[in-house]
C-alpha cells in the first residue's frame, strides 16, 4: 500500500487514491473479424475487488519496513530522495536534483536538517501523526472502492511476468460518497489490474469523465480529463510496494484559487531494512548508506 502523499488541500480525494497500477494491451481480433469472445472469470469481478482490497487493508500491518529511493517529477523540476520506514515515521533525505547528486554543501545541510528534526520531539510527533493521517486517508479511499464502482471483467494480460485480470470500473449510480474525499468517485472511470491468486491490485488507472464539485461547488472543483495512476508490484523479495504513481489534475478551490496538479513519483532500489528502527536509527541508514540487509533467519515469512 502506499505510504506517500502529496500535500495538497483540494486534492486529497485524487493523492488518497494514489494508494494506497499502465501496460494496456488489446485482445487480438479473431480470424473473421469479428471480436473475440472474452472468457468469463471463476470469480465476481466485484468479490476479487473485495478481497484484495482486504488484502491492501491488511497490509498496513505487516510487520515489514523498507529503504527505497524516489524520483518525484513536476513542472518545478525533478527530485530524488532516499526513504528509510522506521517505527516513529518515514525518514527522508534529499539525495539528487534534476539527476544530478547534490554538493557535498547540499548534503551537508539535509544531514543537518534530519540531525535537528530527531532532536526535536514536537516535530517529530507531528510528523509521525500527519503521516498516519494521510495512510488513514488513504485506507479510507481504498475501502470505498468495492461499493464505489460497478466492475466488469476485460480478460487477463501479462505485465513483468505477472497474469493479471484486468476489470473495467464506472461509478455506482447508488453510491452515496460519506465524505468530499469519495465525491471525486462519482466521475471517475477507469481500470484496475489484480493479480488473482495473491488478491493484490496491480494497477489502478482512473480518469475523471465530467467535473467533478465539492461542497456544491462552493469549495471547489476538479476538472473533467484528469487522471491518476498508481502501479505496485512484488520488490523486495516478494513484498509488494508502489513503484509507480502519476496524478494530472487542474481545478478551482474556493473560487477563485487554481488547482494545476502535474507529478509522477517512480520508487525503485527497494531493501529490507530490520523492522522497528527508531527514527534516529533510520537518520544514520540514510546518512551511512546503509543497505539495511537482514539476517537470513529475519527474512522468512515474506508476502
Amino acid at each position: 500500500m502506499i505510504r506517500r502523499s502529496a500535500p495538497v488541500w483540494a486534492t486529497a480525494a485524487v493523492v488518497a487514491i494514489a494508494v494506497a497500477a499502465i501496460f494496456a494491451q488489446q485482445a487480438p481480433s479473431s480470424p473473421n473479424g469479428a471480436p473475440p469472445a472474452v472468457q468469463q472469470p471463476a470469480i465476481n469481478p466485484h468479490e476479487l475487488v473485495r478481497r484484495a482490497v482486504a488484502n491492501e487493508v491488511k497490509s498496513n500491518d505487516d510487520d515489514v519496513s523498507l529503504m527505497f529511493r524516489v524520483r518525484r517529477q513536476t513542472p518545478k523540476g525533478v527530485q530524488t530522495r532516499q526513504y528509510v520506514e522506521t517505527a516513529q515515521g518515514t525518514a527522508g533525505m534529499l539525495v539528487a536534483m534534476n539527476d544530478q547528486p547534490l554538493t557535498s554543501a547540499q548534503r551537508q545541510q539535509e544531514i543537518a536538517r534530519l540531525e535537528q528534526l530527531q532532536r526535536n520531539p514536537a516535530e517529530l510527533r507531528r510528523k509521525q501523526k500527519q503521516q498516519k493521517e494521510d495512510s488513514d486517508r488513504v485506507t479510507r479511499m481504498v475501502q470505498t472502492l468495492p461499493d464505489a464502482f460497478r466492475y466488469q471483467y476485460e480478460g487477463t494480460q501479462e505485465v513483468n511476468g505477472l497474469q493479471l485480470v484486468r476489470l473495467r470500473f464506472t461509478p455506482n449510480p447508488y453510491f452515496d460518497p460519506p465524505s468530499r474525499e469519495q465525491q471525486v468517485f462519482t466521475g471517475m472511470e477507469g481500470f484496475l489490474l489484480i493479480e488473482p491468486h495473491r488478491a493484490r491490485i496491480a494497477r489502478i488507472d482512473g480518469t475523471l469523465f465530467k467535473d467533478v464539485g465539492f461542497g456544491w461547488g462552493i469549495l471547489g472543483h476538479l476538472d473533467r480529463g484528469g487522471r491518476f495512476v498508481v502501479v505496485q508490484g512484488p520488490v523486495a523479495n516478494g513484498y509488494w510496494s508502489t513503484t509507480h504513481m502519476q496524478l494530472s489534475f487542474t481545478g478551482k478551490a474556493l473560487f477563485f484559487k487554481t488547482i494545476n496538479i502535474q507529478e509522477t513519483e517512480d520508487s525503485s532500489d527497494f531493501r529490507r531494512v530490520p523492522g522497528h528502527l527508531t527514527f534516529a536509527q533510520g537518520v544514520e541508514f540514510l546518512k551511512n548508506g546503509r543497505d539495511g540487509v537482514l539476517a537470513e533467519n529475519e527474512t522468512a515469512g515474506r508476502k
